[in-house]
């Protein structure tokens, strides 16, 4: 039988305040050339903070990496922009070009962020292939949308495969499978919520007439949808990221994750309202508890020894497809 080794995180809100105020600050001073080194700086505070088995990870990119690879994709988009206003039809196809590189770009963000990633010394890489790419974040959402959504689960099944797989630790490569049924239950739960805020949206704010629109209802429908879209969204993030840990592997090692959608739901909803209300310096404390909260319902459960994970540095300077997806706000989708 497996042990159990608890995820941990030893940072704390007041620490890293420190680090977050002078982040802000000197991002705001220098225009935001600092934000890169504000990343690096942040990425490193919470990785070195983590730890499994009494060791810890760490961040290995820099700041300059950053810096660089921003410069360009921001280059790129004035480009764009001028040639958009000037030839219209050129930059039509020159959109079209980025939105034909958009997979290449999460796979060099992955990575990017896996070769400058490490647990105990040994550096994560990611060996995916860029087919896969395109397949998962291009060719699958396409179908997703000619089928209405209906197979939305085979691209979150897909996701995972393709991001999950695609990760080493030195030498041994994770791997992730699963049967499509949970995919789609957290889906079909997760929607009956969010159909039924949409039904309980539509009905209130019709005020009872089909006529008229009643502004103060319609106000207060909102009040119907909104909590159900969240409670929606966390139900399906909980029900997938349980599942998914449980069928994840690294070699003969196992994971688990233990998080609630009560749990979530509370810490999601006091961490906004603190953040609203203190107008934003409280949101490193709303950080770290997020943080805090999915390590500590995250386990290993190792089936033999943990020192043998072997491997080389692997060094990649290009952080081009990182900087775009920091721009964009997308990523791999990988259930962490």
């Amino acid at each position: 039988m497996n042990s159990v080794e608890n995820f941990e995180f030893r940072g704390s809100a007041k620490e890293y305040f420190g680090i977050w105020i002078v982040n802000v600050l000197l991002s705001i001073v220098t225009l935001g050339i600092y934000s890169a080194w504000a990343k690096v700086r942040t990425k490193k505070y919470f990785y070195q903070n983590t730890y499994v088995a009494g060791r810890n990870f760490d961040y290995h990119a820099t700041g300059k990496t950053i810096l660089i690879g921003r410069l360009i994709v921001v280059a790129a988009f004035v480009v764009y922009s001028i040639v958009s206003t000037v030839l219209p039809p050129l930059g039509a196809l020159m959109a079209l070009g980025i939105f034909v590189m958009f997979p290449y770009l999460i796979y060099r963000s992955a990575r990017f962020n896996a070769r400058n990633s490490s647990w105990s010394n040994v550096r994560f890489n990611f060996v995916g292939e860029v087919g896969g790419a395109y397949r998962v974040y291009m060719g699958l959402p396409i179908l997703v949308a000619l089928t209405l959504y209906t197979t939305f689960p085979f691209l979150s099944r897909a996701t995972q495969r393709y991001g999950i797989g695609g990760h080493t630790l030195g030498n041994t490569r994770f791997e992730f499978d699963s049967a499509i049924g949970p995919f789609y239950k957290a889906f079909l739960v997760a929607a009956v919520f969010v159909v039924g805020g949409f039904v309980g949206f539509f009905a209130v704010a019709a005020g009872g007439s089909t006529a008229t629109v009643n502004p103060a209802m319609f106000a207060l429908g909102y009040l119907i949808l909104l909590p159900a879209i969240v409670i929606g969204s966390v139900l399906y993030q909980a029900m997938i990221r349980n599942h998914v840990y449980a069928n994840t592997k690294l070699g003969n090692h196992a994971f688990s994750s233990t998080v609630t959608v009560g749990g979530m739901l509370a810490l999601i909803i006091t961490n906004l309202l603190i953040t609203m209300f203190s107008l934003g310096l409280l949101l490193p404390w709303a950080q770290v508890r997020l943080h805090r909260y999915m390590a500590n319902n995250t386990q290993a459960l190792p089936n033999g020894s943990i020192d043998d994970f072997h491997g080389q540095l692997i060094e990649d300077q290009g952080a081009i497809g990182d900087a775009y997806s920091d721009i964009e706000g997308v990523d791999l989708g990988i259930a962490i």
